[in-house]
């Protein structure tokens, strides 16, 4: 299969299989989304959407965020893993959104990276499902799928993301990449057995 042909099938697929794109992380407002979307760095979906109740019961604004204590901070997002660091980055974000952005959440990739515990990916995912400006996060799902279906070398996320960028129309780049997420979730997990990976068994063939 060409890659154009694999693209164009991945493409059909995906929305078939959903064609429904629900964020996966509950949140209110590109605040709670962007707290939530840090929240999940090394931890699953399900786990946040058990923990960002309790904290934003507390805290769903910058100016209420900055009025707790970093520990206490901790204390909350703790099953979420590695809350030293992102206890810190949260506060030190929301002091700054209220500094430098009169308490919102700023709608430019600089603006977002600049913040405490920001990263690429994490601001991707803010512009793009909440602000509904194009872009294509990588998350390890994608980066093993569009590895697996041999549409990027595997180097790294930055090339993946590119590679994504350049094979897929930049109008399904926001609902895509979700597609994408269901479907390493779904059907091909990272270990064990591939044999529901129907795409990858397609995608692969060599007729």
């Amino acid at each position: 299969m060409k890659k154009k042909e694999k693209v164009a099938f991945i493409i059909e697929e995906l929305e078939r299989l959903y064609p429904e794109t629900p964020v996966p992380l509950d949140h209110t407002d590109a605040y709670t989304l962007l707290i939530a979307v840090l929240l999940s760095a090394q931890c699953t979906d399900v786990r946040v959407n058990q923990v960002t109740p309790f904290l934003f019961e507390r805290a769903s604004t910058p100016y209420e965020m900055v009025e707790l204590s970093k520990e206490e901070i901790k204390s909350i997002i703790r099953p979420c893993g590695l809350s030293p660091a992102k206890s810190s980055a949260i506060w030190e974000l929301s002091k700054i959104l209220i500094e430098k952005h009169q308490g919102s959440v700023p709608q430019s990739f600089e603006a977002l990276e600049e913040l405490p515990g920001v990263g690429h990916k994490t601001a991707s995912v803010v512009m793009s499902q909440w602000f509904g400006v194009p872009a294509f996060p990588v998350d390890t799902h994608i980066h093993r799928l569009m590895t697996r279906w041999k549409l990027t070398n595997g180097k790294n996320v930055d090339q993946t993301e590119k590679d994504a960028k350049r094979l897929f129309p930049e109008a399904l780049w926001n609902k895509l990449h979700l597609q994408i997420i269901f479907y390493g979730r779904e059907y091909s997990p990272a270990r064990g057995n591939l044999e529901f990976d129907f795409i990858t068994q397609r995608v692969l063939a060599k007729n």
